[in-house]
């Protein structure tokens, strides 16, 4: 079948930003914050290579992973297999929300490797009976407190909108492959209790998070790559899910994720993108965040829980995202690791850097695109 000439863009910058993903090496901002912030010094070189175990590899990695879904590409398949083979057989960061999205793609091979399957196993076992839990048994959002994975923050009785792809997906689709409802119910309960938390009943968007120690949403900002999250998330675990979700379940999700895209589509700049702070067109548009938020429609209209009115709306983005990617497949425009913020200052300040999630969002947003017309 020909090719259209969009089709034919969409492709050629996918081989392109899945090169630069996976050769991925440390940015250049990362010497130059030396001498003035060494510990964001330290987290950005975390965040912008595709070597180290965190979040930002395992958004990265689960973006390859969606593309061999859709096309199966040996060379791709091997570099996912043995990213894992060096990794599980060296020395893992201390565990926590953030280093258990790594363990989300893993799932595909554990079949294969009896090793893989042992740490799999245990890190859900982890989740359900070790991470320090909020009030109402929340997931915490632990994070790693330095680069190399060796301290912890605990953010302590917080609940942020990351956790959904960082660990509840993960939790969700290991009970789904072992027939663990434990695991499938706790994934189901966090993805509720993040709705009721998060989730301003006025707008239908998300806060970025809750904290039960004050019982607020910290700065009220809704945030681009934090919406996101949830946009991206939710055709996932529900696709994940299958038949084994309740039916008035579904519906409370489904009428949380309908409500965030109505949102979120009246919110759209001209250019296709979103602002990275949704509500405030003064700040800049946010490649990373928009990808995610239009990976999440298209998988929303493919899959049947959004109507094709949402379709010009995903188109647009990604035109928006497509002049955002360099001749080298670099993704432009990508702000860095957000930490949750007392007001928008803190939004407007994060640095932009090629990201490892910013490439992998960005495939995850074409590959859909390719799969909806």
């Amino acid at each position: 079948m020909q090719l259209t000439e969009r089709e034919s863009e969409i492709r050629s910058k996918l081989n392109l930003i899945i090169d630069k993903l996976i050769h991925l090496g440390e940015n250049i901002q990362s010497k130059e914050l030396e001498s003035s912030n060494p510990l964001l010094a330290e987290l950005n070189r975390r965040d912008s290579g595709i070597d180290i175990w965190d979040w930002p590899q395992g958004v990265g990695l689960f973006g390859l992973h969606k593309f061999l879904a859709y096309e199966q590409n040996e060379e791709y398949r091997a570099f996912l297999e043995s990213w894992y083979v060096s990794h599980v057989g060296g020395s893992l960061p201390l565990r926590n929300i953030n280093t258990t999205a790594p363990l989300l793609t893993m799932v595909d091979f554990v079949d294969e490797h009896p090793e893989f399957r042992k740490l799999a196993i245990s890190w859900a076992n982890w989740l359900i009976h070790d991470l320090p839990k909020t009030e109402e048994g929340g997931f915490q959002h632990v994070t790693s407190g330095s680069g190399d994975g060796k301290s912890l923050i605990l953010n302590d009785q917080q609940l942020w909108v990351d956790t959904l792809f960082m660990a509840v997906l993960f939790l969700n689709r290991m009970g789904q492959k072992y027939g663990r409802e434990d695991w499938v119910d706790e994934s189901i309960h966090q993805v509720l209790m993040h709705i009721r938390y998060l989730c301003d009943p006025q707008t239908g968007l998300f806060y970025h998070g809750w904290t039960f120690n004050g019982r607020n949403h910290f700065g009220g900002i809704f945030w681009c790559r934090g919406d996101s999250w949830f946009t991206l998330v939710i055709p996932e675990f529900i696709e994940q899910c299958g038949d084994t979700l309740a039916p008035a379940v579904r519906k409370i999700i489904t009428d949380a994720y309908r409500a965030q895209v109505r949102a979120l589509s009246q919110l759209q700049a001209q250019s296709g993108l979103w602002h990275t702070i949704l509500n405030d067109p003064d700040t800049y548009e946010e490649t990373s965040g928009s990808a995610a938020i239009a990976a999440g429609i298209l998988q929303g209209i493919r899959t049947g829980l959004l109507d094709k009115s949402f379709l010009p709306c995903a188109e647009r983005a990604v035109d928006g995202i497509l002049k955002q990617i360099d001749e080298d497949g670099t993704v432009l425009n990508v702000s860095a690791g957000t930490a949750m913020g007392m007001n928008a200052e803190h939004y407007k300040n994060i640095a932009i850097a090629p990201m490892a999630y910013g490439q992998s969002l960005t495939i995850l947003a074409l590959v859909e695109a390719l799969q909806v017309s």
